[in-house]
C-alpha cells in the first residue's frame, strides 16, 4: 500500500502537564491526526515500544522516567527508530545537545506556538515516509543499506538515529563531493530549517558512531564549504598512482 505524504499520522504524546497535553492533543486531532497519550515516562515508553507511531512528542521533564531516559531506552534497548520531537523548557545549547544525543530528532522550546509543533510533526512524518530506495552505499569499510536502514562499519552494526541515517545517506550518496551545510539542511528539514545548533549536534553524534570507535575518520569538515565523507588515505593513494 502506498502512503500519501499528506496523510495524517498516529502520534504518541508523552506529557505530564494536563493543560498542555489537552491543548496539543485536541489541536492535532482537529487537524486529522490520531493521538495516544501518556502522562509519565514509564507508560509512554511501554506504548512507544508496543505500537507503531509516526511521531512521538516527548516532554523532557516527566515523573517516573524523564524524557531523556525514555528516548535512550527507545533507541538503544528497543532499537526503535520512530521520529521523536522533544519538548523542553530549557533553551541552552548544552540542554539541546543532551536531547539530540539521547536520540531526539528535533526539539521545541516551551512555550511554543502550536502551529509550529504541527509543522515540525508533519516535517518528521514527511521525511520518514519518503520512498526508500534499495541501493547499498559504500565508502571504504562503511556500508549503508537504504532499504533496511542497516549501517555497518568493518562489519560492526552502527546504532544511528533516524536523522543520523538521513545525514549518512546524503553524505554517502554524494561522496567524495563536499556537501554544503545549507544543502544538507534543506534535504533533511525542507523549508522548516532548524537553528544553527541542530545540524552541528547531529553531525557530532554521527561522528561518534561512525568514526570514533575506528582508526580512520571518514567524516570531514571542510571549513567555509561544508562536509564530505571519504577515505582520504585512499584518495591520496589513487592520486599518487594517477600521477
Amino acid at each position: 500500500m502506498t502512503v500519501r505524504e499528506d496523510t495524517p499520522g498516529l502520534i504518541l504524546l508523552i506529557e505530564d502537564n494536563r493543560g498542555i497535553a489537552e491543548m496539543v492533543g485536541e489541536f492535532l486531532e482537529r487537524r486529522g491526526f490520531s493521538v495516544d497519550y501518556a502522562s509519565d515516562g514509564v507508560t509512554g515508553l511501554h506504548l512507544a515500544v508496543s505500537n507503531s507511531y509516526d511521531v512521538i512528542v516527548l516532554d523532557l521533564m516527566l515523573p517516573g522516567m524523564d524524557g531523556l531516559e525514555v528516548c535512550r531506552k527507545l533507541r538503544h534497548d528497543a532499537k526503535r527508530a520512530t521520529p521523536v520531537l522533544m519538548l523542553t523548557a530549557r533553551d541552552t545549547l548544552d540542554d539541546k545537545l543532551v536531547g539530540l544525543d539521547a536520540g531526539a530528532d528535533d526539539y521545541l522550546v516551551k512555550p511554543f506556538e502550536i502551529r509550529e509543533l504541527e509543522a515540525r510533526v508533519r516535517a518528521l512524518i514527511r521525511r520518514d515516509r519518503r520512498q526508500v530506495s534499495t541501493e547499498v552505499l559504500r565508502v571504504a569499510d562503511l556500508v549503508l543499506d537504504t532499504a533496511t536502514l542497516r549501517a555497518t562499519r568493518a562489519g560492526r552494526d552502527l546504532l544511528l538515529s533516524p536523522i543520523g541515517i538521513r545525514l549518512l545517506t546524503i553524505l554517502m550518496r554524494e561522496s567524495p563531493r563536499v556537501v554544503s551545510r545549507r544543502d544538507i539542511e534543506r534535504e533533511v528539514w525542507g523549508d522548516l530549517l532548524p537553528d544553527s545548533d541542530t545540524l552541528r549536534s547531529h553531525l557530532y553524534n554521527l561522528r561518534k558512531v561512525i568514526d570514533k570507535p575506528f582508526d580512520k575518520p571518514l567524516l570531514h569538515t571542510i571549513h567555509s564549504a561544508g562536509y564530505r565523507l571519504t577515505d582520504l588515505d585512499a584518495e591520496l593513494a589513487n592520486s599518487a598512482k594517477a600521477g
